[in-house]
């Protein structure tokens, strides 16, 4: 039988009455006692389960602009993803866009690669979209630290993959990572659709590969101009696919183009088509091309025999925010801060691509549990629905007449930076578990 509490306490030389109030006192305070040191063994106990929620905490404290002092810097080390597929920070499709009042950490006079159609506040767009942050509900992304980010890719080689939006990504990307090393050029196609920057002092190599569908794709010309593209839905493209062995990392990304006139072809045969005016044709949906290029394109990925340790990064959906139109039709995109989650449609074709997207990257998980390929999911869907204004609209170059608004592409710096900041977050994340 446990002694009651006042077994503990010393008897002194008092009165009973004397001792019995002592008693009343004190006792209270020596419970308050015990239970606080519960408390504080549960804390330290638990401490270790929060590494990640520290590290984050660590990296978000940091002034704009400051570097890792070197002995941080000395021990940052590429993520160990030898084991399971790559997890995710939390669910970043949940959160909400809160006010930044540091901005980013770099503005459009600091950044030495920013390529002059980007520079929105140079051609008069007020800049107050830059300080905004995405805020998941489950957990804190850190702000983007380049020295961190070059640390952990120190000796790699990354390939971001996709059309115009993916060159977006590496531009932002490019920018955050110059305020520690300004990087140079090391190849360019004729058409400026390849670019390779390299970083001498880290050793890391940025690739950016160009592909609008990701499989194969033929355009047709009509009267000089691209009336249509066939696609192959089973063959992935050389574009990319050539260039793959020996990249450490690749953030894949693709759907726009599916929106023009698109034939589709299957084991060579034409099998029907997107928005085409030819009524003999079975018609597709957007979302049938998207899943289809989509699980070739992975499965390439996943059997590809000379991209041992290669792991894969899905960025999902990024639409657009015209409004009463499109490119050149009179849209426009004059929002002036972020929307809120009742502004925007989850029952919107967005947001049944980035779904898709998740189902295959969840399926090729599941087929390939053995593979030596690793894939993970960079999801800003939601996030960048509720930016829409992000976007240059008549602010990307001098005014001209017939100039359309642009309101698919971003402004840099601005809400495409979050992308890397997930990127950075997730790397973080598996390094650390």
């Amino acid at each position: 039988m446990v002694p009651a509490l006042s077994s503990y306490i010393p008897k002194l030389p008092y009165s009973n009455l004397e001792w019995s109030v002592i008693q009343k006192k004190v006792a209270p305070f020596l419970w308050l006692m015990v239970i606080s040191t519960i408390l504080v063994l549960f804390v330290m106990d638990s401490s270790t389960r929060f590494r990640i929620s520290v590290a984050v905490k660590h990296s978000a404290g940091l002034k704009q602009g400051s570097s890792l002092p070197a002995n941080d810097t000395d021990t940052a080390t590429s993520p160990d993803l030898s084991s399971g597929d790559i997890a995710e920070v939390c669910d970043t499709s949940q959160g909400k866009w809160v006010e930044e009042p540091r901005g980013s950490i770099y503005t459009n006079t600091t950044c030495p690669t920013l390529p002059d159609i980007k520079n929105c506040g140079k051609y008069g767009k007020d800049q107050s979209y830059v300080y905004w942050r995405w805020q998941p509900e489950g957990c804190d992304i850190p702000r983007f630290e380049p020295e961190t980010f070059l640390g952990m890719v120190k000796g790699k080689k990354m390939a971001i993959i996709g059309d115009s939006l993916a060159r977006d990504h590496v531009e932002s990307l490019l920018c955050l990572l110059s305020q520690a090393e300004i990087p140079s050029i090391t190849f360019r196609d004729a058409l400026d659709k390849c670019v390779t920057w390299n970083f001498p002092e880290h050793n890391f190599t940025l690739m950016v590969l160009w592909t609008e569908y990701i499989v194969e794709t033929i355009p047709r010309i009509e009267n000089g101009t691209v009336a249509s593209y066939d696609i192959h839905l089973d063959k992935a493209s050389r574009n990319w696919t050539e260039k793959l062995p020996g990249v450490d990392y690749a953030v894949l990304s693709g759907g726009n183009w599916f929106f023009r006139a698109v034939n589709l072809y299957d084991g060579g045969k034409l099998i029907g088509c997107i928005n085409c005016g030819e009524e003999n044709l079975t018609r597709y949906e957007v979302t049938y091309a998207i899943r289809r290029v989509l699980r070739t394109g992975l499965h390439f990925i996943s059997t590809c025999k000379e991209c041992e340790g290669l792991t894969t990064f899905l960025r999902t959906y990024t639409p657009s925010h015209f409004q009463n139109g499109s490119w050149f039709d009179g849209g426009y995109c004059n929002r002036t801060s972020p929307l809120d989650e009742s502004q925007i449609r989850l029952t919107d074709v967005a947001w049944e691509i980035r779904n898709i997207q998740r189902e295959e990257i969840a399926r090729v998980r599941e087929n390939h549990r053995e593979g030596k390929v690793k894939f993970g999911v960079l999801d800003i869907t939601k996030a960048i629905m509720m930016r829409a204004d992000g976007h240059p609209e008549g602010h990307w170059t001098k005014k001209a007449e017939g100039r359309p608004n642009d309101c698919l592409h971003w402004c840099l710096p601005g809400p495409v930076d979050m992308w890397s900041d997930v990127l950075l977050a997730t790397l973080m994340k598996n390094s650390l578990s």
